[in-house]
């Protein structure tokens, strides 16, 4: 992860350089807690801004607790197991997401 860029508080962005040397910018969908660890769901998007086709990647997430002004971490989740589990929870947001919604 190389910078987190706040605009409004409302629409956060992370520039993620990947494993080819590319860099991608993704908004931060949200910050989920599976299992007591901390994980972030993030949406690429195009030049323009704009989400493709709606795929998240799912990252863990550490921040450090000692220091706020430091980086977070992001680190590949290499455990299928708990991929799903972060899955799992990432659909159970959407459908609160959801209901909010219709509670407007």
């Amino acid at each position: 992860m190389e910078r987190i860029n706040e605009n409004d508080d409302i629409n956060m962005t992370v520039e993620l350089e990947l494993d080819d040397g590319s860099k991608v910018n993704c908004a931060i969908v949200t910050i989920l807690t599976v299992n007591d660890k901390d994980y972030i769901v993030l949406l690429p998007l195009d030049d323009d801004g704009q989400s493709a086709e709606g795929e998240v990647w799912f990252y863990g997430y550490k921040e450090d607790e000692n220091d706020p002004n430091v980086e977070p971490e992001l680190f590949y989740i290499e455990d299928d197991d708990e991929y799903e589990a972060v899955a799992d929870a990432f659909d159970e947001y959407l459908d609160d997401e959801e209901f909010e919604l219709l509670k407007d």
